[in-house]
């Protein structure tokens, strides 16, 4: 994938013409128009950082563009931008109103984490008959902790910094979307830009990350806290998304110690857990199992060979793919 941090125009956006008309006479076709489903999707998730609410919105873009007629629709130059800046606004709409509802939320709020290589439909994980349009590509711009700077950005910012880095529209499209001129659009992609610059670390290879990911996962089996210790950063950061529904830290744990006993303490607590290494978002990640049901997946961020933070979703409403059926590596 291209770098979603290093700017560019070489996707076009909006205004470009990838979905054809149907027959010349009726209007775009059904197929041109359903093809475009996986890129809202992808779009949609990643501004929002939940898939079911990526579903709802684009659920709603097409019941806008069916509630046009006939020679509306065949009016349309390009069914697909039309699509993509409906389907953005609506976007830009919810991430205003978010502010609100993550103020009203209990505890920490965290991203909805994604299984790897698991289609879906109707919030139905490990089927196989699933259509493809409805996958979230897993790529570098999904990662938890991408999707975490993502949310400390204004919705404007986080709106003009994924078209615009991320799906490569050009600014003129993008502040169609917006609402403001490309020039501003620009300044808040750069501030964006800055942003996620600023929240990486040089990390080792994700194949060494993986072996970090296992070993954590030992010493949280065996309880072992200098173990645990000696794999956190000293000033690493674990967050625990309950939503109110389950049992989780209202506030981030601090330190290496402090985690470590965090999660020692845990593990005692927890009866009949199994941990399974997998991956969460495209990374290596854990995801605990009590009698075959999901009841955390645990997703991890590097700084070295260290781990620096770790996201921990316990909210039942986000595990909802996390079914025995997902597929799972490792």
């Amino acid at each position: 994938m291209t770098n979603p941090c290093e700017p560019g125009d070489d996707r076009s956006g909006p205004g470009d013409h990838r979905s054809e008309p149907g027959d010349g006479r009726s209007g775009p076709g059904l197929g041109a128009i359903m093809s475009e489903r996986r890129q809202l999707i992808n779009l949609a998730y990643r501004l929002l950082g939940s898939l079911a609410d990526a579903e709802d919105v684009v659920q709603e873009t097409y019941a806008r563009w069916y509630a046009m007629t006939p020679p509306e629709q065949k009016a349309i130059a390009s069914p697909g931008g039309w699509l993509t800046t409906v389907a953005s606004r609506v976007c830009l709409d919810l991430l205003r109103s978010a502010r609100a509802r993550r103020e009203r939320y209990v505890g920490e709020w965290i991203p909805e984490p994604l299984p790897d290589h698991t289609q879906w439909v109707g919030g139905r994980s490990g089927d196989t008959a699933a259509d493809p349009a409805d996958r979230v590509t897993l790529d570098e711009s999904v990662g938890m902790a991408f999707l975490v700077v993502l949310e400390s950005m204004t919705p404007a910012e986080r709106v003009a910094f994924v078209l615009h880095d991320v799906f490569r529209y050009p600014f003129a499209d993008v502040a169609e979307i917006v609402g403001r001129t490309p020039g501003a659009c620009r300044q808040l992609a750069f501030s964006a830009r800055r942003r996620v610059r600023a929240s990486r670390a040089p990390a080792a290879p994700t194949a060494q990350q993986a072996g970090i990911v296992r070993d954590f996962k030992q010493a949280w089996e065996a309880r072992d806290i200098d173990a645990l210790v000696g794999l956190l950063a000293s000033d690493a950061t674990a967050t625990g998304d309950g939503g109110g529904l389950v049992h989780a830290a209202p506030r981030p744990v601090e330190g290496a110690e402090e985690i470590a006993r965090f999660f020692v303490e845990r593990a005692g607590t927890a009866v009949d857990v199994t941990l399974v290494e997998c991956a969460v978002n495209g990374r290596p990640g854990l995801v605990a199992r009590a009698d075959g049901v999901t009841v955390s997946v645990v997703a991890f961020d590097f700084a070295g060979e260290r781990i620096r933070r770790i996201w921990a979703v316990l909210n039942p409403d986000k595990l909802r793919l996390w079914t025995t059926g997902a597929e799972v590596q490792g």
